[in-house]
């Protein structure tokens, strides 16, 4: 067990951020780490709103899942985007980095994303007669050492479900 701030000093500030957050260390890396990825993510944003699509959603949450971007192509087909990023090649990089386990995450929130959306026909009006989902597609951006590299369609839905 820890007892942050037990020994810190009067007056010097610390043991009133030990109260605050028990892994005050731990937190600031993850702030900069989401602050990473939301630059990341910006980058992709602006580079698929020049190839033409539409964003539709950002950063949309559901219990075991996430989802980055949510994109809509010209012809009204819904892309949802995983964007990752690697300093470095070890491991694969960034685009082997998503495997198995996080596509289904990802497939998760998309499933989450159009029950709960607002059903849109391809021209983008409202669909209140029969809300049939839109084409979909997953999407890679991953940046490999500083560049950017698009991988259109990198997995599909039905090669996952049982």
């Amino acid at each position: 067990m820890c007892h942050a701030g037990a020994s810190a000093p009067e007056g010097s500030g610390a043991s009133e951020r030990a109260r605050a957050d028990n892994f005050c260390a731990r937190a600031q890396s993850n702030a900069k780490r989401r602050a990473t990825g939301a630059r990341f993510e910006a980058h992709a944003l602006a580079y698929l709103r020049r190839e033409r699509l539409d964003l539709v959603a950002r950063n949309v949450n559901c219990r075991g899942g996430e989802l980055d971007l949510v994109m809509r192509e010209r012809d009204g087909t819904l892309v949802f985007v995983e964007v990752r990023a690697r300093a470095r090649p070890e491991f694969g990089g960034a685009a082997a980095s998503v495997g198995w386990r996080k596509q289904q995450r990802v497939l998760r929130a998309a499933r989450y994303f159009l029950a709960t959306w607002p059903g849109a026909d391809v021209n983008g009006k409202a669909n209140t007669e029969v809300r049939t989902p839109p084409a979909c597609r997953f999407d890679v951006i991953a940046f490999e050492s500083g560049r950017l590299v698009w991988l259109r369609d990198a997995f599909q839905a039905q090669a996952h479900e049982s």
